[in-house]
């Protein structure tokens, strides 16, 4: 791993959980960690219900895009979490894989996209303790 780990978060349309991954991760590590997510077939926008549970605790995501999974996006990974995203992600030697099998919060009234928000931030508060031991 490198001295400033980077975590990448794929999901099929990179509108929901690898979002809010991606931002409470960059939110908890305060900057040590290089935080980037993607889908194997990303939407157009960043799903409408994930961006109002993220404003309920405080993390704006509404500039986010839904990004294209990149060869080097997977490449430059020291962790990769797939969420859903099947086979679509390359497998590169020597990066670690992790796939964290939660619901999608597509088509879900935000009531659920909470549920969903806080299963993710708390797996992305483990991660970071891995990542991270001296300063979680």
């Amino acid at each position: 791993m490198t001295a400033r780990p980077e975590v990448l978060f794929v999901c099929v349309h990179n509108a929901g959980r690898s979002q809010m991954a991606a931002a409470l991760l960059d939110h908890h590590a305060g900057g040590g960690v290089t935080v980037r997510s993607a889908g194997s077939a990303p939407a157009d926008t960043v799903n409408p219900a994930v961006v109002a549970a993220m404003a309920e605790i405080g993390l704006d995501i509404s500039r986010e895009y839904p990004k294209p999974l990149t060869e080097d996006s997977v490449r430059s990974a020291d962790v990769v979490i797939t969420m859903g995203c099947g086979d679509a992600c390359p497998f590169y030697p020597g990066k670690r894989y992790l796939d964290w099998a939660l619901p999608d919060p597509a088509g879900r009234p935000v009531e659920e996209v909470r549920e969903i928000r806080d299963l993710i931030d708390d797996r992305v508060r483990r991660l970071l303790r891995e990542l991270l031991p001296g300063d979680a």
